[in-house]
């Protein structure tokens, strides 16, 4: 997708670096940097240069392919293995990643293995892509039926960042709307500014407005009364982790989203690629809920009258704050699941209806 006209992608590789677009940066400043070695990978991770269940499954991938530039040895290669799994334990892709270039590295001759390691990393970028354009495709059905209805602007309300900054590019929740933009259809997304890291106002809303999507940044307590008053036609969000039976790890407030949706008996989706569905885990208090540091709440980012970047706490000094970075929207609330094989019902039997 596009940053000032120009062509990007998420992650790269180039002259034994690894590229990434630092994201904690964003919207004010557009920094590229290099990660070198497999801790600078899980450092980007751990503080989310790169987010996004899919971003972060690439980032590990690249992150193994540079842990054996670093050292050429088994073992140092599966201790990287496991520091980048427990790098951030919700997002099912960092697992997925790793165990896919695992497998394909397993029995690899010391002189072959780096070639192997970047191939393998380059097709996961390669899949992602191909799955979240096909998610896109998919996802214009459903915007296009209610285009078709209403004769007028379509309003999706998005939560969190589920666009091309969180894939390699297109995104999930985000590719159905480029897609229909990309068509002539009108859309409108309503982008959640999602607390505490405002993912929907950094980077949702930056990436639509370089891309000439129109949009609105609402407070997150602000979608219920949008939808009361029929200003929302559909949800469209992504997910970290999406169980067999079809419940949704997603940014917390999902499942407030969705709560509010089922209410007003407007669709709510979410759009994610097979790499993200867990098909181990069956009852969703056994997903791993990451409790991120406080001071992503206590604290806020922006930028001051000399236009630098600066960092002020919000609350009371003495105040303690809890900071969960997901919760689960339950499968009974989800109106279908958008991926790249088609669109399904939230349940085990849709599921494996498209993943036999």
């Amino acid at each position: 997708m596009r940053i000032e006209g120009k062509e990007y992608r998420t992650i790269w590789f180039e002259n034994n670096v690894v590229k990434i677009i630092n994201q904690t940066k964003l919207p004010h400043q557009f920094i590229i940097k290099d990660l070198k070695t497999v801790k600078d990978t899980i450092n980007a991770i751990k503080v989310m240069e790169v987010r996004g269940a899919p971003l972060i499954g690439a980032t590990a991938a690249f992150g193994l392919v540079l842990a054996i530039i670093e050292n050429n040895d088994q073992s140092f290669l599966k201790k990287s293995a496991e520091e980048l799994i427990n790098s951030r334990p919700t997002a099912i892709n960092l697992k997925w990643a790793v165990n896919r270039m695992m497998n394909k590295l397993s029995g690899v001759n010391s002189d072959k293995i780096l070639e192997k390691a970047l191939s393998e990393a380059n097709e996961i970028c390669e899949d992602d892509i191909k799955f979240c354009e096909k998610i896109g495709l998919n996802g214009l059905k459903i915007i296009e039926e209610i285009y078709n209805k209403k004769k007028d602007t379509v309003n999706i309300l998005t939560h969190c960042n589920a666009g091309w900054l969180a894939t390699i590019n297109w995104g999930t929740a985000t590719s159905p709307i480029y897609h229909a933009h990309k068509k002539g259809i009108p859309v409108h997304v309503w982008a959640d500014e999602t607390r505490p890291r405002n993912q929907g106002a950094n980077l949702t809303s930056y990436e639509l407005n370089e891309e000439g999507i129109k949009n609105t940044i609402i407070a997150d307590n602000t979608g219920g009364i949008l939808m009361q008053r029929g200003e929302v036609d559909m949800c469209i969000v992504g997910t970290d982790r999406t169980l067999s039976n079809g419940d949704v790890c997603n940014k917390v407030g999902t499942y407030l989203k969705a709560l509010a949706a089922h209410d007003n008996n407007i669709p709510f989706y979410v759009a994610l690629p097979s790499s993200t569905i867990d098909w181990d885990i069956k009852n969703h208090k056994e997903i791993p809920i990451e409790e991120r540091n406080s001071e992503e709440l206590s604290h806020l980012e922006g930028l001051d009258e000399e236009g630098k970047i600066k960092k002020i706490q919000i609350y009371p000094i003495k105040s303690k704050a809890i900071n969960l970075a997901f919760d689960v929207t339950p499968a009974k609330y989800v109106t279908g699941l958008i991926t790249e094989k088609g669109v399904c019902e939230a349940s085990s039997e849709g599921l494996k209806n498209l993943f036999k």
